[in-house]
């Protein structure tokens, strides 16, 4: 089934329902940011106004065909609209190019007395026409001290604005106040009477019969389709006809009928359901937002966390603080949290459900395209986000509890770690790079495709830079973030896929690794507590040169590293243990081999960096002991 014909499916199983705090847009409705909110009695006598905080700005309005594709040109709303629209005495208190408003005033109240005298009229529609055919908006506002006058004029003040919109292009909603009906929705954009008494209307409006290649029924065509997909300012269309002298369908097709014939109800629920899931249960980084689903509106993991947020993302706030025996700190303890995850929300489906996955992001300005589409059965999505957390997973630290725990990596950490850098202590990168890799790395979560190569290629470069990082943690997010997805490479290659040290693993590079981290944890060890983290290591000022030329760089390293062991005293015969254990494993002709370094040195450095830290601590519970 293709994404419209899903999108249609959410529609019509989900219409009315209020999930998240979003409701599903009715058909012929969208939304606006509403500046200004103006209460009515029924009787259509001015009650109040205020101005509206943009914290609830967000209106749902009725639309018809052509004001939901509103650009120039005199288009009035159904209701709700601007001042220019709506405003009789607009011409007494505004200045510029359309101070006089007449056209658009005469076209806004002839529209709005046809739904008001139509067989679908409704109390609020006509409460609100009897009071703005007494032209008096502006000067009530004024009056309540919503709008302001410049002093020397006379008219709306220049400088003077409402939640960022200057007062004169000012948004306006309304409520009526019933004086029979007390129970009545006063708010005209929470009214679903008001709703159906608008849809029954305009469709008795609507014309144009033609086949709907979405439905195979004959129904009005429409060729405006919604924008405001994202969010409500955006103004990029997924479906648009209107360049008859350009080549959207020029060579193939006469005209645009020929090209695609969409009815405008199909049209209005495919485009409101994705609306709504976006808002509901959407990701969004730059351009692009990425919506994933169940059929039946199951709960859905977020397939832009890690191992941990991906099923809670207040797991770490919830569950740590009571009990830090269910830490996953070993492999098994994370897949048998994983297993457990999984299962919560894998319960929760029937055995014919189904899972999408649905990008959209702008192709060019006004256009949006569909930048991925999949669909796959529960038990196939399930399986294959289970194995992408369990093979990706790594021994990391989190910042939040201060420990070392085992979880797996978002896209979004896996994309900044590749390609950003160090800004003001944090990692950052660009918008259009980060949303670029998140859309190359969700097939490998969702569809069990291979890590690109360029990723990882990247991120070990990265990890190759210590010194490109002035703050430690920074770097060993991303040699963590490298060593995870060196090790998913390495599960489908067959190279190592160990999480913790082997001291089995003759790996020249595996083994070159362990040396590094050998001597930058003695170095460390060797400086004074008030220095500790904050010198940079020799190991560290060589890495990228160690990385290219082991066995020449090591030498150095080596070398430099004397005084530090002499420093440590007795303490330093552990680390040349460590040291003389990894030498022994190599034989000479491996030893003198001055090539670069496989990824799999990476490894070695976070395995036995993890040893030793491992054996300092056994080593101060046997002193406390003592």
């Amino acid at each position: 089934m293709s994404w419209t014909e899903e999108l249609y499916r959410v529609y019509e199983n989900n219409c009315g329902k209020d999930i998240g705090g979003e409701r599903l847009l009715p058909v012929s409705h969208s939304t606006a940011n509403a500046q200004i909110e103006v209460t009515v009695n029924d009787k259509g006598d001015f009650v109040s106004a205020c101005a509206i905080d943009k914290s609830c700005a967000v209106t749902v309005i009725p639309v018809t065909e052509d004001s939901g594709a509103r650009g120039n040109g005199v288009v009035p709303m159904p209701l709700s609209d601007k001042l220019l629209y709506i405003a009789g005495d607009y011409k007494n208190f505004a200045v510029g190019k359309r101070a006089d408003n007449s056209e658009y005033f005469n076209a806004y109240m002839e529209q709005l007395k046809c739904w008001a005298e139509s067989d679908y009229s409704h109390p609020a529609v006509r409460a609100i026409y009897s009071y703005l055919e007494k032209c008096s908006l502006i000067h009530d506002l004024i009056d309540c001290g919503v709008l302001k006058l410049d002093n020397t004029t006379g008219k709306l003040s220049d400088n003077v604005k409402i939640a960022g919109i200057a007062q004169a292009d000012s948004f306006v909603r309304f409520r009526v106040n019933y004086t029979e009906d007390l129970l009545a929705v006063n708010n005209t954009w929470e009214d679903t009477s008001l709703y159906d008494s608008f849809i029954g209307f305009n469709s008795e409006m609507m014309g144009n019969e033609q086949l709907c290649y979405a439905t195979g029924n004959v129904l009005p065509a429409t060729y405006k389709h919604p924008s405001k997909i994202r969010n409500a300012g955006d103004k990029a269309k997924l479906i648009s006809s209107n360049d008859e002298s350009g080549f959207t369908y020029r060579g193939r097709f006469k005209n645009k009928e020929e090209a695609i014939s969409v009815s405008y109800e199909f049209s209005q629920k495919m485009h409101n359901a994705l609306k709504w899931l976006i808002a509901n249960q959407g990701f969004s980084i730059g351009s692009l937002s990425i919506t994933v689903w169940a059929s039946a509106m199951q709960p859905v993991p977020n397939i832009m966390g890690d191992s941990i947020s991906c099923f809670d993302d207040d797991y770490f706030d919830d569950e740590f603080s009571e009990d830090e025996d269910i830490l996953p700190d070993t492999e098994k303890k994370h897949a048998d949290l994983l297993k457990k995850m999984v299962f919560g929300f894998q319960g929760k489906y029937e055995h014919d459900s189904k899972v999408m996955i649905l990008g959209v992001d702008a192709a060019t300005t006004g256009r949006l395209s569909i930048s991925m589409y999949s669909e796959m059965e529960e038990s196939q999505f399930f399986g294959n986000l289970t194995k992408w957390h369990t093979e990706t997973v790594w021994n990391r630290f989190e910042p939040k509890i201060k420990k070392s725990i085992f979880k797996s990596f978002s896209p979004y950490e896996i994309a900044v770690c590749a390609f950003g850098s160090e800004q003001n202590g944090k990692l950052d990168c660009k918008k259009e790079v980060v949303s670029e890799t998140i859309l190359r790395l969700i097939p490998c979560i969702t569809e069990e495709r291979d890590l690109p190569s360029d990723i990882v290629h990247a991120l070990v470069h990265r990890a190759s830079a210590p010194l490109a990082y002035d703050k430690s943690y920074n770097h060993r997010t991303v040699l963590e973030t490298a060593c995870g997805m060196i090790r998913k490479n390495n599960l489908k290659n067959g190279g190592i896929t160990a999480m913790g040290y082997d001291p089995n693993e003759m790996d020249r590079s595996y083994l070159f690794g362990c040396l590094l981290a050998i001597a930058d944890a003695a170095e460390n060890e060797a400086y004074e507590t008030e220095d500790k983290g904050k010198r940079i290591t020799n190991a560290r000022r060589y890495w990228n040169s160690f990385s290219q030329h082991p066995c020449r760089t090591w030498q150095v390293i080596e070398e430099r590293l004397i005084p530090y062991l002499n420093k440590l005293g007795n303490k330093a015969i552990r680390y040349k243990q460590f040291m003389q254990e990894i030498m022994d494993k190599m034989p000479l002709s491996v030893y003198n081999d001055d090539s670069p370094l496989e990824s799999a040195y990476l490894l070695g450095y976070s395995h036995f960096t993890s040893r030793i830290f491992s054996s300092n601590k056994n080593t101060d519970v046997n002193n406390e002991e003592e």
